[in-house]
């Protein structure tokens, strides 16, 4: 169930009233406290006895600690599976909190409100949860989908533009992989605000999870949803290992840059619509030095995505604007040349 809520949160009182729970957590890190919770709790309108338990916020606190902190508290407030978790917050919130509530006594209900664009249009949406481990991003988790996504656009003027940048990305790829006119209309964009995004929202919303309903466990058609991530999480990694966190979105954005790279030496495009792609995410995101990393350890990172099999990396490549072929074998060469492609990019 996806909804968008009205000002008085109706819906989401409707369906907190329907399963009757014994208790509600709502997981928030710093910012939701701050600038969401204000908004969410004077509207909640239950006898349920609720708690408020706040993380840090951040991707560095997406671990198996912070994992740990959550199981002990539900323990200690006496959880049980009559009880539901409300995720207040952005992806981090959403994969650790169903995550926690996923695992706890094997599972007792959760659901998802998104308050970042990112969150609404991709990480709240389709059931995976997870956390990261040894600098691999989400490599932990389990499938287990949300009762519901309830999402308030309102949420988004609370972020600043390197966020709503951030989730910009995963509207781009949808439309990338599944629809043309999408990817059209937000590519044309002029600026990136929450007035300007806000008419485009459920369209991606509905992209991930019509893909999503297809194929919930990721053996076939859910993987073209990693267009962009294959070398966008292995990239986000490497920041992450030492110690500079860059946007999640902005490494989709590189990600797609040289996966449509990929796809044009994949025979699967040809070079102008190759050009074109690429140059319209560039006018969005901004370079990324890489220069640093050697192009051994970003496939050694690569290796580990949890896509792959037998020893190969597979991709999933665009073979047209809205349209995204999976399990893409290529040689090593090939992803060479493409890293060493995006690196020069930024040579004057």
């Amino acid at each position: 169930m996806i909804q968008e809520l009205d000002k008085d949160f109706s819906s989401l009182n409707l369906y907190i009233d329907e399963v009757s729970p014994s208790k509600i957590f709502i997981l928030v890190d710093e910012n939701t406290h701050e600038h969401c919770l204000p908004i969410l709790l004077p509207n909640l309108a239950t006898d349920a006895p609720f708690e408020i338990i706040e993380i840090e916020a951040g991707e560095e606190n997406k671990n198996i600690a912070t994992a740990t902190q959550l199981w002990e508290i539900f323990s200690e407030m006496e959880a049980d599976r009559k009880s539901l978790l409300i995720n207040l917050g952005g992806g981090v919130v959403t994969d650790m909190g169903g995550f926690v509530a996923s695992t706890y006594k094997r599972g007792f209900r959760f659901i998802n409100i998104p308050t970042t664009l990112l969150a609404m249009c991709d990480a709240s949406i389709g059931g995976k949860t997870g956390i990261d481990h040894q600098f691999l991003k989400n490599i932990i988790g389990t499938f287990a989908l949300p009762e519901g996504v309830f999402f308030y656009p309102g949420f988004l003027k609370t972020l600043d533009f390197k966020e709503l940048r951030s989730g910009f990305a995963e509207m781009l790829k949808h439309g990338l992989i599944a629809d043309g006119n999408h990817w059209n209309e937000l590519s044309s964009l002029y600026k990136i605000t929450p007035e300007d995004l806000a008419p485009f929202i459920n369209r991606s919303m509905e992209i991930k999870n019509d893909v999503v309903t297809n194929d919930f466990k990721e053996e076939n058609v859910r993987k073209i949803l990693n267009f962009g991530h294959t070398i966008g999480h292995a990239v986000e990694s490497l920041f992450m290992k030492k110690g500079t966190l860059i946007p999640h979105g902005e490494a989709v954005a590189l990600g797609m840059i040289c996966e449509t790279h990929l796809a044009f030496l994949a025979g699967l495009i040809d070079v102008d619509d190759s050009s074109t792609i690429i140059t319209k995410i560039q006018r969005f995101f901004p370079y990324i030095d890489i220069s640093e990393f050697k192009n051994g350890a970003i496939m050694d990172l690569m290796f580990n995505d949890k896509k792959n099999q037998d020893g190969n990396i597979n991709f999933s490549l665009i073979n047209g604007v809205g349209s995204c072929v999976f399990d893409q074998k290529l040689h090593a060469d090939q992803i060479i040349l493409t890293l060493d492609f995006y690196k020069n990019m930024n040579v004057n």
